[in-house]
């Protein structure tokens, strides 16, 4: 079946822009570095990483719904509800710092940059997300062995 080398390519890079996007905000998201033009690159960058967590999504359900194994045997499987559980964790954490973002950009011209505790407070949360983003690959690779189900 060539479906599922393709669907699994695009869920795995799907994932890694996912990282690129999230690492570059933390690396950014610095208020010792911070000025105006990268409190508008984080909101790219945002837009992008956005765009990365609809493509892990989707590239998963298809991997679910059109791969190899089956709806019945994913739906089954624990390690699959591991890997849900933490995007959703990951995911939610991805709402504060959009946020702050885009009240920042809004704020530039009247206020200048954001305060210290709230460039920290974004990048917490971050760094937060992108470390648990970390941990998904461990029951994916199980998963993807066939263990769990």
């Amino acid at each position: 079946m060539a479906l599922e080398p393709w669907l699994a390519f695009f869920h795995i890079t799907s994932f890694l822009a996912w990282i690129v996007f999230a690492s570059s905000q933390a690396a950014l998201c610095r208020g010792d570095w911070l000025n105006a033009a990268g409190v508008r690159r984080l909101a790219r960058l945002d837009r992008i990483l956005w765009f990365a967590t609809a493509a892990v999504v989707l590239s998963g359900l298809a991997r679910v719904w059109w791969g190899a194994k089956g709806v019945q045997w994913y739906a089954a499987n624990p390690l699959l509800y591991t890997k849900i559980v933490l995007f959703v964790i990951v995911a939610s954490l991805q709402i504060s710092p959009s946020r702050h973002y885009r009240r920042w950009i809004g704020l530039l011209d009247t206020r200048g940059l954001p305060p210290a505790e709230e460039i920290q407070g974004a990048r917490r949360k971050i760094m937060i997300a992108t470390h648990l983003m970390a941990v998904i690959p461990l029951p994916a690779v199980f998963l993807a062995r066939g263990f769990g189900g």
